[in-house]
C-alpha cells in the first residue's frame, strides 16, 4: 500500500436525522462537526435515512395506492383464462392457408 495517498480512516458517528438513532462506523468521510458519544468525541455525519428509519428494515413497509393504479393496470392487461375463438369462416380460411403452406 502506498503511503500518503489514502484518506485517514477513523471512527465516525452517524446520526439518523429522522429519528435520532446514533451508530459508530469506520469511515474515511470528513466532517467539521464533532459530538461526544459514550464519553468520547467523534466526527459526526447526519444522514436522512438509515436502517433504523428505512421502511424496508423497520417492517413498516406499506404499499399505498390511493388512485387504484395497480388495479387499473391488472384489469387492463389481465391475461384471459379462455383464448378467444375465431368465427368459423376465419377458422376455415386459416386451415386452408396452413394446408397450402405445407405443400
Amino acid at each position: 500500500m502506498k503511503k500518503d495517498i489514502h484518506p485517514p480512516y477513523q471512527q465516525v458517528l452517524f446520526v439518523d436525522s429522522s429519528n435520532g438513532v446514533k451508530f459508530l462506523c469506520g469511515s474515511s468521510v470528513k466532517s467539521n462537526q464533532t459530538e461526544v458519544y459514550e464519553g468520547k468525541e467523534y466526527p459526526v455525519v447526519y444522514v436522512s435515512v438509515s436502517s433504523a428509519s428505512h421502511p424496508f428494515f423497520t417492517g413498516s413497509n406499506k404499499f399505498i395506492d390511493t388512485e387504484g393504479r395497480v388495479d387499473k393496470f391488472l384489469k387492463r392487461y389481465a391475461v384471459n383464462e379462455k383464448p378467444k375463438k375465431l368465427p368459423e369462416d376465419k377458422e376455415k380460411s386459416q386451415k386452408s392457408k396452413s394446408k397450402k403452406a405445407k405443400k
